[in-house]
């Protein structure tokens, strides 16, 4: 398959997606998860944050101060994890989807992708007030700004696992093209406030309904929006990838976090998907009859038989 190419047969984007992506650094795909896999990963959502919730009355918090859009506060990510999650094989497997790493290998027209970012993120109405200004996400996925170069960019898929309307505070985006005529091409990670009040009037609406994705560049202008029904919740889990050995960008050094569950992944990861994290294919030259015993003893339940026949077969 050449880069950028859609042909697999169970293919859930169009080209028409992937031109949207290219024009407006952002694309709403709605139902690309179906219910009967979106089930688990909601169970999920409940055994890691469904104790979290204020109650079924819960009302709107309004911290902002007056003519500010919004503002960012520690509250809006009390609800918020890295990969792997304490919980069952489907949310820890959602953002390693073949069909998301489908999606970033046209987007990105990339043969090979990781996956450098995985977060799950609850929040309920009156956890905080979620109203953010527009700003944009490389401030933290690299040090420097995002290239010219397509290939060398990244994108972030979030994933609704719940319906997300305005009420239930969807995203709110920025395209590139309004964004560059806003600000002269310019990209401060924080726009000021007067830059702020001429990106309002063209913000757009990422609300959808559960199993929708969201995805956009780390250059878009974008920002969270309040919950403002009562007793309501919004969970979403996102997934960011960029091409295979781009070293300008990063967010998870997946090492880092060892003492997290790696094992309920590694147990029910197939190669393709453990390949996403930079875990070598069978037939790599780094899998020997030494790495792959010292392989299995960290992760006892992992099915090392395709490394192994990989390895049996090249002697």
């Amino acid at each position: 398959m050449s880069p950028g190419s859609i042909t697999s047969a169970d293919c859930r984007f169009t080209e028409k997606d992937i031109a949207n992506w290219n024009r407006d650094g952002a694309v709403l795909i709605e139902n690309f998860f179906t219910p009967e896999e979106l089930a688990p990963v909601f169970k999920d959502f409940e055994v890691l944050y469904g104790d979290k919730a204020p109650g079924a009355q819960s009302s709107a918090r309004d911290n902002k101060k007056s003519g500010s859009i919004g503002q960012f506060e520690v509250e809006q990510f009390a609800h918020f994890d890295d990969m792997p999650f304490d919980c069952s094989p489907a949310l820890n497997l959602l953002g390693m989807h073949p069909a998301l790493a489908e999606l970033a290998r046209a987007a990105l027209q990339a043969e090979d992708v990781h996956l450098y970012q995985s977060h799950s993120w609850a929040k309920f109405t009156g956890g905080a007030d979620y109203d953010q200004t527009f700003h944009c996400d490389f401030k933290n996925h690299t040090l420097i700004a995002p290239s010219d170069d397509v290939r060398e960019r990244t994108i972030n898929i979030m994933i609704y696992a719940t319906d997300v309307t305005n009420e239930h505070g969807a995203i709110h985006y920025v395209t590139q093209p309004d964004g560059d005529t806003v600000m002269n091409g310019r990209r401060p990670q924080f726009p000021g406030d007067a830059e702020q009040a001429k990106l309002k009037p063209l913000e757009k609406s990422g609300a959808a309904p559960a199993g929708s994705i969201f995805a956009y560049g780390i250059d878009v202008f974008h920002r969270g929006t309040n919950l403002t029904l009562p007793g309501a919740r919004r969970f979403t889990l996102t997934a960011s990838f960029k091409r295979a050995g781009n070293e300008m960008i990063g967010w998870s050094a997946w090492p880092y976090h060892f003492m997290k569950p790696w094992e309920t992944i590694f147990a029910h990861a197939t190669p393709e998907q453990l390949a996403l994290i930079g875990i070598p294919l069978p037939g790599h030259a780094y899998w020997t009859q030494r790495t792959l015993e010292r392989t299995k003893e960290r992760y006892p339940d992992w099915n090392a038989e395709p490394y192994a026949g990989a390895l049996r077969a090249a002697e």
